[in-house]
């Protein structure tokens, strides 16, 4: 790959931190190293090492939009400063071509004394804009932080969705060749962030090379192209987002079961319900128990998803619909387990990545249950050990025309109200569908037809 497409490039990065017990160590790493060498002594360390960040490399071509996962901690805040450069790293080294607008801490480069005008002005010319600059572009600076006669007011007495509303506005006018997004946008109403990613696509389309950290995995899934997945300061997997994100979720559930299976033997010894203990122990000890997965699903094991499949209103397999068609989906599971409190759901997702729809047996249990409609429930139903079962899921097509992909899973729901879930077995990719329209007969705009109709 050429060095000219290259916007930013990480190698080899690390950061370290000394961390002293007291002041006393402090001073004892100052003073003593270079005594000890004066006097031909091994030279003694007086603090813990901690590396925020260790081995980290990754390349994001220009106007490329990559995203940074991981849970706090992680590193993830870390590696956005170094890449700024507010932050020196202790190894390694960062390139980064052009101007960077970063939006990553609430009311950074703000004074908190002057007004949200004056700060536009600071703000805007301390990342190299010339006063005209500011002068010609304030009017959209203003218009998009939609602030109204705050933008007089100190600083100081704004919330913290209009700090955010005023930087966002600043970074994204100064035509930046890079922006980074950290966190930040998800103090905004819905209606900012709905602007700030409106804003965020246009500048992708310019070419601006984009860092997205969220812990919203499905605005990671739609803006990015590719991510990485931070674990303890260390790379888990530089890929696609879709991969990514697959690998932070199972590493996210890996976490859960941990943190419950040690829990477990003190809500068991309290509760004493036979059934709960076994579906429990089955995600407590998920090394030993079937469903654990391929690359593409993840889960604590016990039952897992045999197949997935669709049908059409005949009952013979289908994988095209059009708008009204009836679509029926078979998921196919295997208990290794006897156990009850299962649900079993689906996911349907755009070609996109866009969550287009979800649904499960619990669903349909919880209105049983509470007396919105009639019939058994799946929830109360006890699954033997061996025994092999169908879910059947139906609607009726209302999707507009795309490629879809279905993801199936299987959880222990502790409570019929998805309080206390624990997936037994996640699928990815677990089947496909393709819906059309037949122009001539009947024809809408959008990802779904909500059968409007028109009266006059």
């Amino acid at each position: 790959m050429s060095s000219d497409e290259i916007s930013i490039r990480v190698k080899d990065l690390g950061k370290r931190y000394e961390i002293y017990s007291s002041p006393r160590e402090r001073l004892k790493q100052l003073v003593m190293p270079s005594i000890q060498r004066l006097v031909g002594m091994d030279v003694a360390v007086h603090y813990k090492e901690h590396w925020a960040l260790k081995d980290i490399s990754f390349e994001v071509k220009k106007g490329e939009a990559f995203g940074i996962v991981g849970r706090n901690g992680s590193g993830k805040s870390t590696l956005l400063q170094i890449i700024t450069g507010t932050l020196a790293p202790t190894v390694g080294e960062v390139t980064t071509k052009g101007r960077i607008a970063a939006l990553l801490e609430l009311g950074s480069g703000f004074n908190p004394e002057f007004s949200g005008r004056e700060n536009v002005y600071l703000n805007a010319m301390l990342l190299g804009m010339t006063r005209e600059q500011v002068d010609e572009r304030f009017d959209k600076i203003a218009a998009f932080a939609d602030i109204g006669d705050y933008l007089e007011q100190p600083v100081k007495t704004y919330s913290s969705g209009m700090l955010v509303r005023l930087a966002f506005a600043v970074q994204v006018q100064i035509d930046p060749d890079i922006l980074i997004v950290d966190e930040a946008l998800a103090v905004g109403d819905a209606l900012f962030q709905k602007r700030c990613f409106a804003r965020i696509e246009k500048l992708l389309s310019d070419g601006v090379t984009l860092l997205f950290v969220s812990h919203d995995q499905e605005s990671v899934r739609t803006l990015t192209h590719r991510a990485i997945l931070l674990k303890n300061g260390h790379e888990v997997l530089t890929g696609s987002s879709s991969e990514v994100l697959l690998s932070y979720r199972k590493l996210l559930h890996e976490e859960e079961s941990s943190y419950f299976s040690r829990l477990a033997p003190k809500q068991t010894a309290a509760s004493g319900e036979t059934k709960k203990l076994t579906a429990e122990s089955g995600a407590g000890k998920s090394h030993s128990l079937p469903g654990r997965s391929d690359s593409l699903s993840f889960g604590d094991g016990g039952i897992e998803v045999t197949a997935v499949k669709t049908f059409d209103m005949e009952g013979e397999p289908c994988a095209v619909f059009y708008p009204g068609d009836p679509i029926k989906i078979q998921v196919s599971c295997r208990s290794a387990i006897t156990t009850d409190h299962i649900n079993v759901s689906i996911r349907i997702r755009s070609r996109e990545g866009i969550k287009i729809y979800s649904w499960g047996t619990l669903n349909q249990d919880m209105q049983v249950l509470t007396g919105a409609r009639h019939g058994e429930v799946f929830w109360k139903r006890e699954i033997q050990e061996n025994e092999e079962f169908d879910v059947w899921l139906e609607c009726s097509c209302t999707l507009g025309p795309n490629f879809y992909e279905i993801q199936a899973a299987i959880s222990y729901e502790g409570k019929p109200d998805y309080t206390e879930q624990r997936i037994l077995h996640w699928k990815d990719e677990a089947a496909f569908f393709q819906t059309l329209i037949r122009q001539n007969e009947y024809t809408f705009g959008g990802m779904t037809d909500l059968r409007m109709v028109a009266t006059w």
